[in-house]
Order: C-alpha cells, then structure tokens, then sequence
C-alpha cells in the first residue's frame, strides 16, 4: 500500500488532526488568560474611586466629578478649564502651580482637589476683574519686566500676593527668603523683588 496514494493523504490529515487537536486543547487556556487579563483591565477602568467635589474658585461654585485622587492643579487645568496656573515640576519644588486657599498660598500640584471642597480658591485668573484693572502685582511685574518666559510668573504673582497679604511690612531680605520656594529658571529675581516691593506699598494703601 505504501504506493497507492494512500500514504500521503493519510499523513496530512493526520498532521492536520494534532494541529487542531493542540489548538483545541491551547484555547480554553488562552481564553482564560485573555479573560483574567480583559477582567484586570476591567478592573482598572471601573476601580477607580470617582469622587464629587464642589469647589468655589475665583468666588464661583465648580462641581468637578474625578478620580478621587486628582490634585488641585489637575482639576483646575484639566476640568475647570484654568490653564493659567502651571504645572512645573509636579513635585512641589518649583512653585509655578502656586494659588490661594482661603488666601494662603498652597501648592495645588501637592493638594487634593476634595481637601478644598467648599473652602476659597483663588488662581491667577481670578486675581482681577477680566474687564477692570490689573491687580497691583500683576501691573508691578509689568512695570518691572519681571518674567521673561513667564511660564512661572502666574506662580510667583500669586505667592507675592499672599505673603504681602499676610504681612505688608517685610523687607526685601524677607521677601527674597520667602520667595524662595518660586524658581523663576530665566533667574529675574532682582525684578521680581523689585516688582513686589512696589506692589506692596500699592495693596497697603
């Protein structure tokens, strides 16, 4: 019989079989694991924590629905649509992410949206009136040429603002110490100082 053309046929069907018999054996395997892995990515798309926070920024009520862990910073940028206030570094060393918090400056990019739920936030945008005049900082840092990129100028304006707040008597060395934590990488500090120590002799008038 090895010469009647049996063989062949034969051997092909039989190579056929195991194929289909190891797929056949292969896809309750493969489709538990494509299972478990669909169920993880599930499970990461439907896991996540949404939370509801009512901000009042720039005296207005925002209700913003997000992930319970989205920083100020992103939820001002990324839902209230307030890209004047920078994300720098992301890691509360540079400072261009600085805004007020009931009129202290905090850094929002290390500041959970839901921690300011119901409490005054304030971001550059709010600082003036859109159709009124500039707020006395702003108009010193023109005056002054105080930015040059102006990525970190929202930052540096809100942080003056709150430490003339706070104390409309410091000095110049003060108000280098304390602005410190604002990197300006254009490095227009003796600007900025200038800048801040006419601003605050306008907002103490």
């Amino acid at each position: 019989m090895a010469g009647d053309g049996i063989v062949r046929p034969v051997s092909v069907q039989r190579r056929q079989f195991l194929t289909v018999a190891a797929a056949t054996a292969a896809a309750p395997l493969m489709l538990k694991a494509s299972s478990q892995s669909a169920s993880s990515a599930d499970k990461a798309a439907t896991g996540r924590e949404l939370h509801t926070t009512t901000l009042v920024v720039n005296g207005k009520n925002v209700t913003v629905t997000a992930d319970a862990r989205t920083t100020l910073l992103d939820a001002l940028r990324e839902y209230v649509g307030l890209t004047g206030t920078k994300k720098g570094c992301d890691h509360g060393q540079c400072g261009a992410c600085t805004v007020h918090v009931d009129g202290k400056r905090v850094l929002s990019c290390l500041t959970l949206a839901a921690m300011t739920a119901g409490r005054s936030v304030t971001t550059i945008e709010g600082l003036s009136d859109a159709d009124g005049p500039l707020h006395p900082m702003q108009q010193a840092f023109i005056d002054h040429d105080a930015f040059q990129c102006g990525y970190c100028t929202p930052g540096q304006i809100m942080s003056a603002v709150a430490l003339i707040n706070e104390n409309p008597k410091l000095s110049e060395p003060e108000i280098r110490e304390l602005m410190s934590g604002n990197i300006c990488r254009c490095a227009a500090y003796p600007n900025i100082v200038t800048a801040i120590m006419q601003a605050k002799v306008k907002m103490g008038s």
